[in-house]
């Protein structure tokens, strides 16, 4: 094996990918035993994976309706010679205008895009690398605050971000003291110790609507950040991938609406990473974009996204979709009022028990606190609770330290890529877990310290689809989450 390494590149052995890392263990762990209500009961239930399959049902109506959409059909089949030879890398001009349509009426029609700095990457991985090859050199560096997406720098590994780059990432630490708020203060700080290191800062990456917490950025807190990649003359790229899952009362403030405000900025440093994998439950599509005000990028972005382009089909297909104006406004008021639903039910369930999560309002997961079970209040206080949850409790979530959060005892849980029946069998394996974890403390310590012979949240837990015991409602419109494999669209 060590010969065969000398034989290819450093990228090709290294392990900067990420995959051998303890956040693909619950994977591996789910891909080994995946649950099946009524083939495997007992498996592993996949709440590490944010996908939004609660609207899938609405996209599959619509196709049913429109097989004219498609060049595989009878219907659309006239058209199959022009698109499956097209190969220019600007993209379908009908896609590029579909798509800067729908980011406009995703962000509530209060700013518009241009359809001719609309730069198509492989799903938002491929975005996020693009937009890091067209600003960075190896050796350079992005702020981020955390907690963070995972794949942008998961331990010591860079897949989407640093992995082919070379770009480095310096966190900017965000704690519980303010709901993990980005603060100017915070920004400055990680600014000036990385200046100290010999660190050459390129920009600030940001998650609005963030991945794991939920949360969004408000205006006041945009223009600041805004106010800060300015002075410092660095770029910003906010990742807004989750544009569409809002599920709060108030509207979603993107970047692009703070730009047209703020008259004094540097527009040549804003550059928006979005896709379609979230909003609109399509990660399979790989459809990512990268959107800059920047005329360079832009050119450089086209040129570069000839590795990683969206299929010519695809693209015919979303382009007729997505200019369907009736059906992209039912899309998103149903979306929202589904994930609302949902988070609705998975909170209170949580609740029951005495588990907290952070306030949200958007994503596909929760921030759940754990902190008080844990054993010790340490990173590896945590790892062994999660440990148990994924091998014992047989629920994939993923631990805090995996997103670089300070705070041990925070773990995101998605809740949106499964049926209902399926996430009552996890509510339900989340009670009786917390139930004798409850049940112990009250034992002596001798006592308690023995493990557990019986699993009490293995008892009992055949799925019944007579009893709903969190709340009565409409299923999802989808069946089972399927089985999936370890190299997913971004998670």
């Amino acid at each position: 094996m060590e010969r065969q390494h000398q034989l290819l590149s450093k990228i090709a052995t290294n392990d900067r990918h990420g995959e051998n890392s303890p956040y693909f263990d619950g994977w591996k762990a789910y891909d080994k035993n995946p649950f099946h209500p009524t083939d495997n009961p007992d498996g592993v239930i996949q709440m590490g994976l944010a996908e939004n399959q609660l609207s899938v049902g609405s996209i599959i109506d619509w196709i049913e309706k429109h097989p004219e959409a498609s060049i595989c059909n009878p219907e659309g089949v006239h058209m199959f010679k022009d698109i499956a030879n097209f190969q220019d890398y600007h993209g379908l001009p009908e896609f590029r205008q579909a798509i800067a349509k729908f980011m406009g009426r995703v962000r509530g029609g209060r700013v518009t895009f241009d359809p001719d700095r609309i730069v198509m990457g492989g799903g938002a991985t491929g975005a996020n690398e693009l937009i890091m090859f067209c600003l960075a050199d190896p050796g350079d560096a992005f702020l981020v605050p955390s907690p963070y997406y995972p794949a942008y720098v998961l331990f010591r590994f860079y897949r989407d971000l640093g992995w082919r780059t070379g770009v480095q990432i310096v966190p900017v630490d965000c704690d519980s003291s303010n709901n993990f708020q980005i603060t100017k203060g915070a920004l400055e700080a990680a600014y000036d110790k990385a200046r100290q290191d010999g660190i050459n800062v390129k920009g600030l990456i940001i998650t609005n609507p963030s991945n794991p917490l939920g949360t969004t950025l408000d205006r006041e807190t945009l223009k600041s950040l805004l106010s800060f990649i300015n002075e410092k003359h660095i770029h910003i790229v906010c990742d807004e991938i989750y544009a569409a899952t809002i599920f709060g009362s108030e509207n979603f403030v993107s970047i692009s609406e703070v730009v047209e405000e703020v008259m004094d900025c540097n527009r040549d440093l804003i550059h928006i990473v979005y896709s379609l994998s979230k909003d609109m439950g399509l990660p399979g599509f790989r459809v990512g974009i990268v959107y800059s005000y920047n005329d360079a990028v832009v050119n450089c972005g086209r040129k570069m996204s000839s590795f990683g382009l969206v299929s010519s089909q695809t693209q015919y297909l979303l382009a007729s979709m997505l200019s369907d104006e009736e059906f992209v406004d039912d899309f998103l008021a149903g979306s929202s009022k589904r994930l609302k639903k949902r988070h609705g039910i998975f909170t209170k369930g949580l609740e029951q028990i005495g588990i907290s999560c952070l306030e949200s309002k958007a994503g596909l997961f929760v921030w759940m606190n754990l902190r008080h079970l844990l054993k010790e209040q340490t990173n590896d206080g945590e790892m062994e609770l999660w440990r148990v949850i994924v091998n014992d409790v047989k629920l994939n979530v993923s631990p805090g330290s995996s997103f670089h959060c300070v705070e041990p005892g925070w773990f995101r849980v998605c809740f949106a890529n499964m049926d209902d029946e399926t996430l009552d069998v996890a509510l339900k394996r989340i009670h009786a877990f917390v139930g004798e974890q409850k049940e112990r403390e009250t034992l002596p310590t001798k006592t308690k310290d023995m493990p557990s012979k019986t699993k009490c949240w293995k008892k009992n837990l055949r799925l019944s689809f007579s009893s709903r015991i969190f709340e009565e409602g409409i299923g999802s419109p989808i069946a089972m989450s399927p089985h999936s494999p370890l190299v997913r669209a971004r998670t």
